[in-house]
């Protein structure tokens, strides 16, 4: 059975998927669910943040262009777009704490982006919740 940081990597893949032209993606997120073995809570969790994120990914990316210093969202490496964007989301809507959704976020950054992206992403999401009572 798959973690939720497995769950959140999967996620990312997926938004990486769709934001580089793949509009199909969205037919196959089941399929990549049973093959990465996310299954029962953990499906429900995964559904429910794909969704989540692709309901809500314009105010989501509202939010992400109004914290980046330097850079618009379309600048910046889609991997790392993707990370803000789940990352982003969770701070925004779920109950997780806040400090675990940076974790993971960082953590994925590690995982599968250059060696200055946690730490630009950590910037990113750090203004964010120090802002977050603008931010819903």
């Amino acid at each position: 059975m798959a973690t939720r940081h497995q769950v959140r990597e999967t996620i990312v893949g997926l938004l990486y998927a769709s934001d580089i032209g793949n509009e199909g993606i969205d037919k196959f997120a089941n399929d990549l669910f049973e093959e990465k073995k996310i299954r029962n809570k953990q499906l429900e969790f995964a559904k429910n943040l794909y969704e989540g994120i692709k309901i809500n990914l314009s105010s989501v990316d509202g939010v992400i262009n109004n914290y980046l210093k330097e850079w618009n969202l379309s600048e910046i490496g889609n991997i790392e777009r993707a990370i803000l964007r789940l990352a982003t989301y969770e701070i925004m809507h779920s109950e997780l704490d806040d400090a675990v959704v940076i974790n993971e976020a960082i953590e994925l950054a590690k995982k599968l982006c250059n060696d200055t992206s946690p730490k630009f992403i950590n910037g990113v999401l750090d203004a964010i919740i120090k802002n977050k009572a603008n931010v819903s």
